[in-house]
């Protein structure tokens, strides 16, 4: 079922991206239903307390794979308002005459509210004003109805235009630009400013703010925002009355690096991460970061260090380590080719819940790393205390989940691999 469901990356508003390929689907008399409900409900349990997206290719549905009526009415009772309220759009690419009928049958019971979030497409290239398309991984049997609908519609398909090349970043660029550029032109300083002026802010008004960075914000004002760093020119969060914003702005800034904080090269020692005996992973996460880069390493000590923080107001804003680790897991690394499969959001969550949970423990000897010079130790040391009152424990005892508020949902630290 890898196949059937895949996460991608983002879209435009900076919601997850969940894709379901019905040409994956096996026939009817080979597929457990029960199963891929569950299969289903789990996979979407790890973002429905977020804002999600889901696109849907109906290519491939037939009379061989085609689910009863009567599965799909339970499937739907089965998803409660808690799935739907934060699926904020559900993209049906390549309809048919079923999903009309279908629709019509099941209309008495969906909401007027769910309805307005289907949204019809004939062609992919109509998704591009919605995606981020060139991260869609698109199965080929998709790829070539769509070639051949068009053809049939509209003449052959038009060859892609050229693209111009890249323009050079401003000197006073944020967004999109890698952490040397940043620091050769901010006199040398480690942490980003845009990184250190929204941590600043939410440490001063966010920390016991529920769900934060759980909520989405106005895609409008998130570009003016990025615009006005981008300019250099002065961004003031109180002017726009929520602090959800900062938290989305920090986000976005991760995920728009030309390379994750954690490196390309990190990418499968991170993956393996649940192949480790649990009681000696945190000291796995350890040994991993020491071959980061050391820019790399200031600025994840400082980030990781401020999420502690947020971690430990988890009974004000419903934030503990695991679920900050579902949030920022994809943010600090991908792969270099396509986007990360389903498979591998367990270790990755895993790695960045680790190094929340236990932010002493991991970064205990950043001066033994050398050359990142007073700066960088006191920039870390400014992104939170590390001990308020709580008594570290030794590397190499097994991390223990910490006991999440009522309403926040637990993700046990000692995972299994087949998970």
């Amino acid at each position: 079922m890898q196949m059937l469901l895949r996460h991608e990356r983002e879209d435009r508003f900076g919601r997850r991206v969940i894709t379901f390929s019905c040409c994956r689907m096996p026939p009817s008399h080979e597929l457990n239903h029960r199963r891929l409900l569950e299969y289903l409900k789990h996979t979407l349990d790890q973002y429905v307390e977020s804002d999600y997206t889901i696109v849907y290719f109906h290519y491939g549905l037939n009379s061989r794979n085609k689910p009863s009526l009567g599965w799909l009415q339970s499937t739907y009772k089965e998803f409660d308002r808690r799935y739907k309220k934060n699926l904020k759009a559900l993209y049906v690419v390549h309809p048919t005459n079923f999903i009309k009928v279908l629709w019509t049958i099941f209309k008495p019971l969906i909401s007027h509210k769910f309805g307005r979030k289907v949204i019809y497409f004939n062609y992919l290239s109509e998704l591009r004003e919605h995606l981020k398309y060139g991260q869609l991984i698109v199965p080929p049997e998709v790829l070539r109805y769509d070639e051949k609908l068009r053809n049939l519609h509209g003449g052959q398909v038009p060859a892609p235009a050229k693209t111009p090349p890249p323009r050079p970043p401003l000197p006073t660029q944020q967004f999109g630009v890698s952490l040397q550029y940043l620091k050769d032109k901010n006199q040398g300083e480690l942490i980003p400013p845009v990184l250190r002026f929204t941590v600043t802010y939410l440490r001063e008004k966010g920390l016991r703010t529920e769900g934060l960075f759980r909520r989405s914000a106005s895609v409008h004002t998130i570009r003016e925002i990025q615009r006005l760093y981008d300019q250099g020119k002065p961004v003031n969060f109180d002017d726009y009355g929520d602090v959800h914003i900062p938290a989305v702005i920090l986000k976005t800034f991760l995920r728009e690096l030309p390379q994750p904080l954690l490196t390309f090269t990190a990418y499968e020692q991170i993956l393996g991460i649940t192949s480790v005996e649990s009681s000696l992973r945190v000291t796995r996460c350890h040994q991993i970061l020491q071959s980061l880069p050391e820019h790399n390493y200031a600025v994840l000590r400082y980030l990781m260090g401020f999420l502690h923080e947020v971690s430990r107001e988890s009974i004000f804003n419903k934030m503990n380590s695991s679920n900050l680790a579902c949030v920022f897991g994809l943010n600090l690394i991908w792969p270099s080719q396509g986007a990360s499969s389903l498979s591998a959001l367990v270790p990755m969550n895993l790695f960045t819940e680790l190094l929340i949970e236990y932010y002493e423990m991991v970064f205990s000897t950043q001066e033994a790393r050398g050359g990142l010079g007073a700066g960088a130790v006191e920039a870390g040391e400014r992104s939170g205390p590390v001990s308020r009152g709580r008594t570290p424990r030794r590397p190499g005892l097994a991390p223990r989940a910490s006991a999440a508020p009522d309403g926040a949902r637990e993700t046990p630290l000692v995972l299994e691999a087949s998970r």
